[in-house]
């Protein structure tokens, strides 16, 4: 206690010591080694010109006629002919040559840190391993041509900030922090000999990592709920039932009570943002949306009654086309693979229901434990071809999944319009060889983005 002591009053005096003013935040760009001699390659790059292109909006189903679109900053400042005759410094001129531009695509169900880990490496392996694999996985997002991701599960804020500070190349993503979930549901992964806990204590290597978090009253959820958005959550993200994934979590079961959901929604209503539930089934959807929950992840359980009701309440449904190949990340003969098996196999229903019913409908790829079903992610957008027009499945990929990040409120980390080619939008584009309204299909092959622009800067250019 002493040496604290000496520790807390040495740190007091260094503080007084070093002035008032709080020294600057350093960044990738402090961090560049310093020129060994005058530099002669052309100033950073400010604004970007893309010449005769075909512009997909993300809203419209056909492409616009043969433009011209130009980028200032991090933002797209007009649309049509332009007068610029050769590149002003800074510039960067690109003759699309008639290709597509659209807007950069977004998933909506992503977990940023278990993407490319096994499972067993996931719950084995120290934060600092997970994240710089997560951060290589980051990277190879945006390069299929993800601009942005709403990662509804995990302890991501430390890879945000280091992508939104310039130290890596990677999507913009909207944090949900840790999955909040009950003793025993979905995102529990303790084993029955790490019981009894102890109400308020948060022990469990998932709970200290900040993944998951485990709350068994109204009190316990508010708790859990402030603490993700304290660290810097846009959305809240919890259980609302049984799931695939979880040792202890029958897919039949409702989890938190109607109170304990209240109790979640309201903490995260009185920061500006929503709640969006894992729920499955008819009984756990229900549960969720009467307790006023605004979004509901999967769904692939539901039945009429159900559908109606997200209608009629205008909640959103965010469903991902589960490939077969994700449940193999589960031996064949356990509890897991067999749930994998019936969520998988009420996925069409679900998605005639939503289109019967004209549900809000997002777009994600809940891609989990596997590096190799995460290079097949633009794939996974192009099976929705199997329920959607190429410029349905496109929109929801773009302007309508923006909408939903919109409802973050004033907690939403990145302010600007986002899923459009529009003036004023965020610059976040794809020049894609070809036209993806007549062909889904290509948004399969990253191969096809030939340039990616997110924010304003270009990514990749492969046009010569």
């Amino acid at each position: 206690m002493a040496m604290l002591r000496v520790l807390v009053a040495t740190a007091v005096l260094c503080v007084a010591g070093c002035g008032q003013k709080e020294a600057p935040q350093l960044t990738a760009k402090d961090a560049a080694p310093a020129p060994t001699q005058t530099p002669t390659a052309a100033p950073a790059q400010t604004s970007v010109l893309f010449r005769n292109v075909r512009i997909f909006n993300g809203v419209d189903p056909s492409l616009q006629d043969s433009t011209d679109v130009l980028v200032r900053g991090n933002r797209i400042a007009s649309i049509g002919k332009s007068n610029i005759t050769s590149a002003e410094p800074g510039m960067t001129i690109i003759d699309g040559g008639g290709r597509t531009l659209m807007p950069g695509l977004i998933d909506m169900h992503w977990h940023t840190l278990a993407v490319r880990p096994t499972i067993a490496v996931a719950l084995s392996s120290n934060a600092g391993y997970l994240n710089l694999m997560a951060g290589a996985e980051a990277s190879d997002t945006l390069q299929r041509g993800f601009t942005t991701v709403r990662d509804v599960g995990g302890a991501s804020f430390g890879l945000k900030r280091a992508i939104d500070e310039g130290w890596l190349p990677g999507p913009r993503i909207y944090p949900s922090g840790a999955i909040i979930s009950v003793t025993g549901g979905h995102g529990d992964f303790r084993s029955p000999e790490d019981l009894p806990r102890a109400l308020g204590r948060s022990e469990s290597r998932p709970e200290v990592m900040g993944d998951t978090a485990i709350a068994d009253t109204p009190d316990e959820v508010r708790l859990r709920v402030r603490e993700q958005l304290m660290r810097g959550a846009s959305q809240i993200k919890l259980t609302a039932g049984g799931g695939v994934s979880s040792p202890h979590s029958p897919l039949d079961v409702v989890t938190f009570t109607s109170d304990e959901l209240r109790a979640a929604v309201q903490s995260a209503n009185n920061w500006g943002t929503y709640v969006t539930a894992h729920a499955y089934t008819p009984a756990a959807i229900r549960n969720a949306v009467d307790a006023g929950v605004q979004c509901i992840e999967h769904g692939n359980l539901m039945d009429e009654a159900t559908a109606q009701l997200l209608a009629n309440k205008g909640v959103w449904l965010s469903i991902q086309p589960l490939p077969e190949e994700l449940i193999r990340a589960f031996p064949p003969d356990s509890e897991e693979y067999a749930k994998g098996l019936e969520v998988l196999a009420g996925t069409d229903r679900a998605y005639q229901l939503a289109k019967k019913y004209k549900l809000k409908t997002a777009f994600g790829t809940d891609v989990l434990f596997s590096a190799a079903l995460a290079r097949r992610q633009g794939e996974l957008l192009a099976s929705l071809g199997k329920w959607y027009t190429p410029a349905e499945a496109l929109t929801m990929a773009t302007s309508t999944n923006a909408q939903l990040l919109a409802l973050s409120g004033e907690r939403n980390p990145y302010p600007g319009k986002l899923g459009v080619v529009e003036a004023g939008a965020m610059a976040d584009l794809l020049l894609v060889e070809g036209d993806p309204l007549a062909d889904l299909n290509l948004v399969a092959n990253p191969q096809n983005f030939r340039v990616i622009v997110k924010e304003g800067r270009v990514y990749k250019n492969t046009i010569k």
